[in-house]
């Protein structure tokens, strides 16, 4: 076992190559911060430095750092090792970073192991083991984003929602319940519950996202919340706002970029939802993620919903007017069914009493004992009688359906 003379050499060394790795291109930076964090780790030791940014590009150190206790958690995904990454922030991260250091790591580790979620009795123990110690407030807060990571990443929405706002962690934590990021998961877990209300899950939103200190991550988890919560009316509208801001603030990040794609779709507004997850894959496609196959899929799933929704939309616009042409052809086809047969009935009213004109004339003429005068007038009479019977017919007729047209309109 090295002396702790040995052991400062070996940690002075790499505060060296790590600050020679700064300003490097990132796969160096990257390379260098994996080689010194797995050595780090395969001898026992926690890094000694201290880390000033949460910035994934630039800071070797953060990246170390980020690799270290990401090996950690994945040896130990427990309660214990959240405690030990708290105390291990309080006393290597500035004030300045510090909250961010802990929402990156506590969240991001917590997807890594959501396979392994502890007991709602195991999480009261280390509650329990906290209490009365040093910054204990701080170190619940760490495990209980730790926790509540796990159950975001496996969309166990009821159970998030007790573990943060009654369990005995949350109670340690004390202050901390209604920090934004606290606010935020609660969030995501009322959008996503069947018991809690879509007002409930808003008002909590709107804390969250108007706060002072409204983080990256912060922003991340409530649109996450949008984009998985059970269907409201303004759901998607709301997500194209909120994204469109998150967009503005953060332009190179590729998921801000994906949920703004998710709005669109939710929208039907299909043309733009392609262009924003386009963006989102050549946005991603720059960043050295360790979980970046995994966000590839699930951008190219959503692309292809998106190609499926737009070619779906165009056949059913295809359809739509195909539709209105045919009942427009059907509207000019029953106009002229029921203008001819309006005509055919004012055709067969005039030609009846041009019959009964014709066979009256020939009785009166051809028959009977009076004069010419007195059979003249007789004539013109039934002619009369039966012009005015005709013309009752047609005007009739011409009312009735005039009436029925403008009902009709």
């Amino acid at each position: 076992m090295d002396t702790p003379a040995a052991q400062e050499r070996t940690h002075e060394r790499f505060r060296d190559r790590l600050a020679a790795a700064a300003g490097t291109e990132a796969a160096d930076l990257e390379r260098v911060a994996e080689q010194v964090a797995l050595h780090l780790h395969e001898n026992g030791q926690e890094p000694d430095f201290e880390v000033r940014t949460a910035d994934f590009a630039t800071d070797p150190f953060f990246v170390c750092a980020d690799r270290y206790w990401r090996r950690r958690f994945a040896d130990s995904p427990s309660t214990d090792t959240a405690s030990a990454c708290a105390r291990w922030i309080a006393r290597h991260t500035t004030p300045g970073c510090r909250s961010a250091v802990r929402e990156q790591w506590t969240l991001g580790n917590g997807f890594i192991n959501r396979s392994h979620v502890e007991s709602r009795e195991q999480l009261d123990e280390a509650a329990r083991n906290l209490v009365g110690a040093p910054e204990a407030a701080d170190t619940a807060l760490t495990v209980l984003l730790y926790h509540a990571g796990k159950l975001r990443a496996n969309f166990a929405f009821d159970d998030l929602n007790a573990v943060l706002t009654t369990s005995a962690l949350a109670a340690v934590a004390g202050r901390h319940r209604d920090e934004p990021v606290i606010l935020a998961l609660r969030a995501f877990a009322a959008f996503g519950s069947r018991a809690l209300t879509t007002e409930h899950a808003r008002g909590l939103l709107e804390r969250a996202w108007e706060a002072a200190h409204c983080s990256r991550h912060v922003m991340d988890v409530c649109l996450n919340g949008l984009a998985f919560s059970v269907p409201f009316d303004g759901q998607g509208e709301l997500l194209r706002r909120l994204a469109r801001e998150a967009v503005d603030a953060h332009p190179e990040n590729h998921m801000f970029r994906f949920r703004l794609a998710t709005a669109h779709h939710l929208c039907a507004d299909h043309d733009e939802a392609l262009a924003h997850v386009d963006a989102a894959l050549a946005l991603l496609a720059h960043h050295g993620t360790f979980s970046r196959e995994l966000l590839m899929e699930q951008y190219l799933v959503k692309r292809d919903a998106i190609q499926e929704a737009r070619l779906r939309a165009a056949r059913e616009a295809e359809h739509e007017a195909r539709w209105r042409r045919q009942e427009a052809a059907n509207a000019d086809l029953e106009r002229t069914v029921h203008s001819s047969s309006v005509r055919a009935v004012e055709l067969v009213a005039v030609f009846t009493s041009a019959i009964a004109f014709a066979v009256g004339s020939l009785q009166v003429t051809l028959s009977g004992t009076l004069k010419l005068r007195e059979r003249l007038w007789l004539l013109t009479a039934l002619g009369a009688v039966l012009s005015v019977f005709a013309l009752i017919v047609v005007g009739g007729t011409w009312l009735i359906t005039r009436r029925r047209s403008r009902g009709g309109n």
